[in-house]
């Protein structure tokens, strides 16, 4: 059964009235829609967190830049609700741009060093759209639960530091990587892929694995775990953008030595024109790809 569908804040804030008033409390999803089983997990994630979950819809034109590509980008609502509500979802926020970004406004939000580097050293004024549109939904849904996937990792970061610096009463809660049966991360951006295009994204998954048993068997030399990535990489023949371990917590790069406390490594690369992201937390995620 599909969910009901609000388009404005103001059917949403009227639902949340009700929903209060009878003392249930909320888990909220935001997505961009074009929705597969990752997305379908974080729902069934929140529905343990929540009386009632509510999923969103928008593909946010602030968090594209120039060539990137929002107007491809898949736009599928009624599939989406199908999804949704299969996963459990109570009802969607889909709202239109206007709605969003009403006429004549000017506000944007910005986080600091968390969102340089990385993504955000290739995707300039890609984390204010993001840290805009979700301290938008923070608003309409306060006091809520958010849950956000963990393939989004700077995205994740950026978040949390939005949510605690603003002193929003909202928490954040991050889930695990979703992959199919091969390592590939789920994402929306994998329909753009040719067969010849996905068998190269492998190498995303396989360059964390590598990483991931060094780790296992005692290797802590940074130099020697980047190595080992970037060869996996240029192996499956990836355009690659980054490939960077830093602080799990703050994204500072570790300093110099033996790795000593929690890092991740993160990845970026193009398979054919689809740029693709991957990471994982060395000793604490399992491998990427299954033996």
């Amino acid at each position: 059964m599909m969910p009901p569908v609000f388009s404005t804040v103001a059917e949403t804030r009227a639902h949340l009235v009700h929903l209060r008033a009878r003392g249930a409390s909320l888990a909220v999803v935001p997505t961009m829609g074009a929705l597969h089983a990752g997305h379908q997990a974080l729902v069934r994630r929140a529905r343990d967190l929540a009386d009632e979950v509510a999923l969103t819809i928008f593909v946010n034109p602030t968090q594209f830049g120039p060539g990137e590509d929002f107007d491809k980008y898949p736009r599928q609502l009624e599939a989406d609700l199908v999804r949704a509500g299969e996963a459990g979802a109570a009802f969607v926020f889909a709202p239109g741009a206007g709605e969003i970004y009403p006429p004549g406004e000017q506000t944007r939000v910005s986080v600091g060093a968390l969102a340089e580097g990385l993504c955000g050293a290739s995707r300039p004024g890609h984390f204010v759209g993001v840290a805009t549109v979700v301290t938008k939904f923070f608003s309409v849904f306060a006091p809520a639960t958010f849950v956000f996937g963990q393939k989004d990792y700077q995205q994740l970061k950026v978040l949390e530091r939005v949510a605690q610096d603003l002193l929003l009463p909202v928490q954040v809660v991050s889930h695990p990587i979703v992959r199919e049966s091969d390592g590939l991360a789920l994402s929306s951006r994998n329909v753009y892929l040719s067969p010849a295009e996905r068998e190269a994204a492998l190498g995303l998954p396989r360059a964390l694995t590598a990483a991931t048993l060094a780790y296992q068997t005692g290797e802590r030399d940074p130099k020697r775990l980047l190595a080992l990535a970037s060869g996996t990489l240029a192996h499956y023949g990836l355009d690659v953008e980054y490939v960077e371990l830093r602080d799990a917590e703050t994204l500072a790069p570790p300093p110099d030595g033996p790795l000593t406390g929690t890092a991740v490594l993160l990845l970026a690369a193009r398979s054919g024109g689809t740029r693709l992201i991957d990471n994982t937390r060395l000793g604490q995620d399992p491998a990427p790809v299954r033996a």
